[in-house]
Formats: C-alpha cells, sequence, structure tokens
C-alpha cells in the first residue's frame, strides 16, 4: 500500500509548493478527444494487438481480441486514429474491403517491410471503435491518393442514399453509414506523407477538401497536415492560403532524449540523467503549443469585412515517448517497454493539454497497443496493461470537464545541467460536479509538501489514487503484470478550506474533491 511504497523515499526532505485552483473562473470544457488513441499498421499494433482473426484460440469477437477490448472500454477510450501514420499515404482503402481472400497482399514499406494482408481494413476498424464505444477519426491517402479515392471513401463510409458506393458497404455487410468525426486529409506531408512544401501542401489540401461532401449532418471535421516539434511554416501557410473549410491543423511531438532525432534512451534501465532529460524534453511541448496558439489567435483576428474567423483547433495526434526499440525486435516494428517514466510523460502532457483546451480539442498518443507509448501489450494469448494505460484510467474524470485555472508556485528539480518544475498541475470540474486536481511530481528523490488553496468553492471531501514505485524504471511484464498500478490515496487532508497533500517522489495523483 502507499504507506509502504512512501518509506522508500527517506533520503530526500519534502519540498514546499503552493497550488491555486481558481474554480470561480471557468475556462473552457476539456474535450474528451485530447484522450484519444492512435493505431497504425505498424509491427504489431493491429495484427495481434487488436486483430486476430475469428479462428484465433484468442478469446475473440469477429476477430477482435476480447481482452483489448475490455480494457478500452474500460479506459474509456473516445476515439481512435486510423490507418496512419506514414501507412496512411500508401494505403487504398479498396484494398481491405471485401471477402478477406480476395484482397490484395501489399509490402509495408514504412514499417518493417512485411507483407500487409489487409484482413483489418473499413468495416474491422468501425467494428472496433464501436464495440469499445469510441468515435473514428480516418486518415485518408494525399500522398499516393487522389480526391476522388478520398471522396469516394468518405461516401463509402458515410452515404445512405442507394448510390452505387452505399450499396457496396451494404453488400459488404454494413447496412446503415458510420460516423466519421475526423478526416485528415493527409498526415506529414513535410515528410512520409510526401516531402512537401507548405504552400504546395495548401493548395493540394484546397483541391481535396472541395470535393469532400456528404449528406447533411454527416460531415467529419478536416483536419490539415500540420507541423512538427517547434516549427510553424505549415500552420502559418495554411492559415493564410485555405479558402475553404479546414477545422483543425496537425501538430506532432515526440520525446526522445534529444537534441538529435537520433538520440534514444533505452526504455528500461536508463539513469536519473535518462530520467530528467526524457522529462525535460516533454515538456518543451507547452512552449510549441503556446507558439502555435500565439501565430493561431494573430491570424484568426480579422477576415475580409472585418469577420472575425472561427477558432481552429490545433490537434496534437501524434505525441508520446520514442526510445530504442527492444533488443532482439524488429526496428521497424517500434516495440519499447513502457515504465513509471512513461507514466509521467503522459501525466505532464495532460496538465499542458489542459492549459490549451480552447485550442486543443483532440490529441492521440501514439500507439494503443504494443508500438512507441502503448496502452497495452500482448503476447499471443496474455496481455498486460502498461503504467502509461494506468495513467489515462487515472485522469478519466477529466474528459469532457471544465477547465479550471491553477497557478503552481513550486522549486526546480535538477540534475547535472537540466532542470525542471518539481511539481506540474491541472484542474477541472468534471460532470458529476466534483472539483479533480491532477499532480505530477517529476523529482525521482524528494517528496513534496503541496497546499492547495481552493478559491470560490467549498469542499468537504477528498478521494484520490496514485501511481509511484521505488525504482524509476518499474514496470509491468507478462510474470508480473500488476508490478505498477495506483492504489488509494491517503496522504491529503482538508483544513479550514486548504488542502495539504503529501506527493511521493516520482508519482502521479489524481484527487476527487467533493
Amino acid at each position: 500500500m502507499l504507506t509502504a511504497v512512501l518509506g522508500f523515499f527517506p533520503a530526500a526532505a519534502d519540498t514546499e509548493t503552493t497550488v491555486i485552483v481558481r474554480a470561480d473562473r471557468p475556462g473552457p470544457v476539456i474535450d474528451k478527444d485530447v484522450y484519444a488513441q492512435f493505431s497504425e499498421h505498424l509491427g504489431s499494433g493491429i495484427y495481434g494487438g487488436v486483430f486476430v482473426g475469428e479462428d484465433s484460440p484468442i478469446p475473440n469477437t469477429r476477430g477482435l481480441r476480447d481482452d483489448v477490448i475490455a480494457a478500452l472500454r474500460e479506459l474509456r477510450v473516445p476515439m481512435v486514429r486510423w490507418p496512419g501514420g506514414c501507412f496512411a499515404d500508401e494505403y487504398h482503402w479498396r484494398d481491405g474491403i471485401g471477402p478477406r481472400e480476395r484482397r490484395p497482399v501489399r509490402v509495408n514499406t514504412n514499417w518493417g517491410g512485411v507483407p500487409e494482408d489487409n484482413a483489418f481494413g473499413t468495416h474491422e476498424f468501425f467494428d472496433f471503435v464501436e464495440l469499445i464505444g469510441a468515435d473514428a477519426y480516418v486518415n485518408a491517402n494525399v500522398g499516393t491518393g487522389t480526391p476522388r479515392e478520398a471522396a469516394e471513401w468518405l461516401e463509402y463510409m458515410t452515404g445512405d442514399q442507394d448510390t452505387t458506393l452505399a450499396r457496396e458497404r451494404r453488400a459488404n455487410g454494413r447496412e446503415q453509414p458510420w460516423k466519421v468525426s475526423i478526416y485528415a486529409l493527409g498526415n506529414e506531408t513535410w515528410g512520409c506523407g510526401g516531402n512537401m512544401r507548405p504552400e504546395y501542401y495548401a493548395d493540394l489540401y484546397n483541391q481535396y477538401a472541395t470535393f469532400m461532401k456528404t449528406r447533411p449532418g454527416a460531415m467529419p471535421e478536416l483536419l490539415a497536415s500540420g507541423d512538427h516539434d517547434g516549427q510553424t511554416v505549415f500552420t502559418e501557410t495554411l492559415m493564410k492560403n485555405v479558402r475553404g473549410r479546414m477545422d483543425a491543423i496537425s501538430l506532432h511531438y515526440y520525446t526522445i532524449l534529444g537534441p538529435r532525432w537520433e538520440d534514444k534512451d533505452t526504455a528500461t534501465g536508463f539513469d536519473e540523467e535518462g530520467w530528467i532529460r526524457t522529462l525535460a524534453n516533454t515538456l518543451r511541448i507547452d512552449g510549441f503549443i503556446a507558439r502555435q496558439d500565439a501565430l493561431m489567435s494573430e491570424l484568426e483576428k480579422a477576415r475580409p469585412g472585418g469577420r472575425p474567423r472561427a477558432k481552429t483547433g490545433l490537434y496534437v495526434d501524434e505525441w508520446g515517448t520514442w526510445y530504442r526499440p527492444e533488443p532482439g525486435s524488429n526496428p521497424g516494428f517500434l516495440v519499447q517497454q513502457n515504465t513509471l517514466r512513461d507514466a509521467l510523460v503522459a501525466a505532464a502532457n495532460f496538465n499542458i493539454f489542459h492549459k490549451y483546451a480552447d485550442r486543443v480539442r483532440m490529441t492521440a498518443i501514439a500507439q494503443t497497443v504494443n508500438v512507441l507509448q502503448a496502452m497495452i501489450l500482448t503476447d499471443g494469448p496474455a496481455m498486460v496493461l502498461t503504467p502509461t494505460y494506468h495513467a489515462f484510467h487515472m485522469y478519466r474524470p477529466f474528459q469532457d470537464a471544465v477547465s479550471l485555472p491553477v497557478e503552481v508556485e513550486t522549486g526546480t528539480y535538477s540534475h547535472d545541467r537540466w532542470s525542471v518544475p518539481r511539481i506540474t498541475a491541472s484542474a477541472a470540474r468534471a460532470k458529476d460536479g466534483s472539483l479533480v486536481i491532477g499532480l505530477v511530481n517529476l523529482d525521482p528523490r524528494a517528496g513534496a509538501a503541496v497546499s492547495v488553496g481552493i478559491e470560490g468553492a467549498r469542499v468537504s471531501a477528498v478521494t484520490g489514487e496514485v501511481l509511484t514505485a521505488a525504482a524509476m524504471d518499474a514496470h509491468n511484464t507478462f510474470e508480473n503484470p500488476e508490478m505498477l498500478h495506483p492504489v488509494p490515496f491517503t496522504e491529503a487532508a482538508l483544513e479550514g478550506g486548504r488542502l495539504d497533500v503529501r506527493l511521493p517522489a516520482k508519482s502521479v495523483v489524481v484527487l476527487k474533491l467533493r
């Protein structure tokens, strides 16, 4: 239990942090889609991780793993992005419909050079998201596709009239149209999606977007392929040149050791330098989002005639840690273990995303199963939940909650030449009326005494959960799947309207106040 866990940290004295939650200044809603997932045809992310086929001895529903479905339903996954990623811009949707024995086999040239038999296609994807209770984000092929191909896929998925494409969908087993929440036009067009100049892609986006049409009420949000890391050139070019509908622009950022892309840590067995460098680099996304937000706000100020432009979303639809592949694995499969460090990365990012709730209305961590910062790892019939899964689970009350401003005064955790804020935090009023507070202690050595003031609300009870461990690289394995999981948090007490919290070192804590 927690008392025993706290006993592992006697060497360093607690440090003082003050957090003020402004319940009297409610902000925008934290869209549930901030907690979305990304599932690409990459390694065993789909095959073996999500889809095993109806004839598999692994318990399944129409080929989809029952254990993975149950775990993702419990996580309340709001949305899944598919089929990529880099894979999307070589994916032709007709390869993945109709009888499986007639579907063509292609080479997955982006990820491992392995055969792709297209057994998991459009129908299987929508079956998957419906089984886990999620919405669908579909990425159209702009790199090797055509506007006609993208437009026809949209009609195939959403059309309800007696057209050839709607008849074909019905003949393939789906009578009613599906709901597509987001339709992305291309992916990483600056790189694997075509190595395009931003001006060229802006013209291409205009062309594609012109022909994306469907029945009234069924039109998805249209998402443009944007920048990565600290760049802003795609956002600026798109905002200035797109003439039609563009509901949001994407931003991609992966957490590595840096500064070069080749500088990646091991997923386990790292030292304190690997700990702090990873956390310092993940916090950089705050500045990247702030820069994008400021630029977008400036460009939205006025249109011809003085009419304000509607706020365009900034969707961080690829984020998470990227380490060296696990020894002995196919390097193109991006297999990595998942530790307590990853859980803190996830929670620290949540606290940042909540700050920008009016702009960042969707994010998708990479990826759901068996790839990069996964929620779930599978090995044949075995399944294990990762520390990142548990961080997502702890933060479920923030989905569709009203964000509340927080003011944090905290010390600095430093090691060698790296420094980060000791504590990060966010707060919201959940849909059930309770206040929720997320706290992350980034210091692996020292606990933290946190004084939380609540302005504009009276609270009388507090409960919570904590995720922590003795080792920085604590993780769950198939042999010991419950090594790391949340436990009830009892180190929080209300006194005269103030909340006193004692955070253990290297921990994630989510509190609910009533």
